[in-house]
């Protein structure tokens, strides 16, 4: 294991934040709380996996020489982190949905009548020639 807090503390910080940040944005993408959409679920879990893979390799694979330091590497996650809690707080905040009511029977005064299948089908009033149309 390299991790070595009193020889190579700035290395060891480093693996241990890019797995924590790995952890948790894998744990945002897999887990559905309906905030986020499947785009940046996935987003996140790749980009998870890869912090987490990268923190693996440099706290057990690496053998020492030259490593680059992304310190811009946590920022992708503080975002999408920042992303997730936004989401979640923009989806609180939605209305809720509307129940249907169907209209109401026409005239609003007329007591509804229930449904009979096998009653004949009432005709349509007819209009004499000589009446206008009522609308308005």
């Amino acid at each position: 294991m390299n991790l070595d807090f009193s020889a190579e503390p700035l290395f060891s910080w480093y693996v241990v934040l890019l797995c924590i940040s790995g952890v948790a944005m894998v744990a945002i993408g897999a887990v559905n709380f309906g905030a986020l959409s499947i785009g940046w679920r996935i987003f996140n879990a790749v980009a998870g996996v890869g912090f987490l893979g990268y923190g693996i390799y440099l706290g057990f694979i690496f053998e020492g020489g030259e490593y680059l330091l992304f310190f811009k590497a946590f920022i992708l996650p503080g975002v999408l982190i920042f992303n997730f809690v936004r989401s979640l707080a923009t989806r609180g905040n939605a209305p809720a949905p509307q129940v249907f009511q169907p209209a109401q029977a026409y005239p609003a005064d007329a007591p509804a009548q229930p449904f009979q299948p096998a009653a004949p089908a009432q005709p349509a009033p007819v209009q004499q020639p000589g009446q206008a149309n009522q609308a308005g």
